[in-house]
């Protein structure tokens, strides 16, 4: 997910203290940094990328296995976890090759296709971060409206893929290989060839320019702004809500709870912001400002590579920030691979079945409607949602029923 920046000499993407010119030819190394650097980069892109494979593998593995883990905000992780997946697939290797050697090695087709399907997932990860942040939004902000059922996840989740591939159709048609007459690469001895790479050849650097910013305002400003102000509006919530007096250890239990959720959510906001803006800060820059050939050649070689890793430590971040912290899916990977002690398991199950029946991960029951909590207030989980319906044992004030809607949304929305 790299956008080259535009008029650049290749000599840019070289360094230039190991360039020999002769008869109007330039001649470039191989290699674009010493074997320490490269070394360095290499394992730092090895390490998200077994993070990222294992992390969100897993967390495919667990939704997929089971019918009872595909819930709303399960299927939205599960959607996180495969356009994760294809980032570290299609994005990492050969962003860590590009980020290493001179020139583009792979092709014409491949340049067009890995283009692509980089850009593609990418906003569809952006895209499924916003998705599930309106999910909980929806589910705490506004306990007593209608949650998502499982079919309108599934059509988001097709809108989220269609947006992506619509997005980025502009790239793929103006992605190509470019051979550069005038430079070609040192392999040994009286050994050479030619210079490939693969870049955005747009018919002028206006279109170009348009383009950077749609892409700026739809994959990262207007995900980020979304993102930022739900989970504000989340913690706000939370923090306003009323802790009921007389309820002992379970009253300081639930601050404890709030307190972890407004937390978690300023983590995620952070890391979104914090992964994503060096590269974009780049890619504006190389399109909008006028850099020297010097300033050129420090960020294509140095800067981009480590922007690109921040970027990509997100998408191995996030099955851990989503998934794994998540109680339910906890207990998904231990029944997944059988890892409870049968005695253990089934008295947990025994005692903890009042509490997730209806859950949705993992039901005891098959019935569409079951009742959560003992309080005042009562919340009916449907596919793992909330939504608020009186009762005959509700009596208690208004406000009670609404904290105790509100803190079951926390429950089933993170499961921390």
């Amino acid at each position: 997910f790299k956008k080259s920046s535009p008029g650049l000499n290749p000599l840019n993407f070289s360094n230039q203290e190991n360039l020999l010119f002769h008869q109007n030819i330039t001649y470039v190394d191989f290699y674009l940094h010493k074997s320490s650097v490269a070394v360095v980069f290499t394992v730092s892109y090895l390490l998200i990328f077994a993070v990222c494979m294992v992390g969100n593998g897993v967390v495919c593995f667990i939704v997929l296995r089971s019918k009872n883990m595909r819930t709303v905000t399960n299927l939205f992780i599960l959607n996180l976890a495969i356009s994760d997946l294809l980032v570290g697939i299609f994005c990492m290797p050969t962003t860590l090759v590009d980020n290493i050697i001179t020139g583009w090695p792979f092709g014409s087709v491949l340049c067009k296709l890995s283009g692509m399907v980089q850009g593609i997932s990418v906003s569809a990860s952006v895209f499924t971060l916003v998705a599930i942040a309106v999910d909980r939004f929806r589910c705490i902000v506004y306990p007593f409206k209608q949650k998502l059922t499982i079919p309108t996840s599934k059509l988001i989740i097709v809108v989220i893929w269609v947006l992506a591939v619509s997005i980025m159709c502009p790239s793929g048609v103006m992605l190509q290989v470019t051979k550069e007459h005038r430079v070609r690469i040192i392999l040994g001895h009286n050994d050479t060839q030619p210079f490939y790479w693969c870049r955005e050849n747009w018919p002028n650097q206006e279109m170009r320019k348009i383009y950077t910013t749609v892409l700026f305002a739809n994959i990262y400003l207007a995900p980020l702004s979304l993102i930022v102000i739900m989970y504000a509006r989340i913690g706000f919530t939370l923090s306003k809500t009323t802790i009921p007096t007389g309820s002992g250890s379970g009253s300081e239990s639930e601050k404890g709870k709030k307190t972890r959720v407004i937390m978690m959510l300023l983590v995620v906001a952070l890391l979104f912001i914090l992964s994503w803006l060096p590269l974009w800060t780049l890619m504006m820059l190389s399109d909008y400002a006028s850099l020297t050939e010097h300033q050129y050649r420090v960020i294509n070689i140095y800067v981009y590579p480590f922007a690109h890793w921040l970027a990509f430590f997100n998408s191995s971040i996030n099955p851990i920030i989503y998934g794994f912290f998540n109680e339910n899916f906890r207990r998904g990977f231990q029944a997944a691979f059988k890892f409870q002690l049968c005695s253990v398991g089934i008295e947990r199950q025994k005692i903890y079945s009042h509490r997730i029946r209806g859950n949705a991960v993992l039901p005891f029951q098959p019935p569409a409607f079951h009742r959560l909590g003992s309080r005042g207030g009562s919340v009916l989980a449907r596919n793992g949602n909330c939504a608020g319906q009186e009762g005959s044992s509700l009596h208690g004030r208004s406000d009670n029923k609404e904290h105790d809607l509100i803190m079951e949304a926390v429950e089933q929305a993170f499961q921390i």
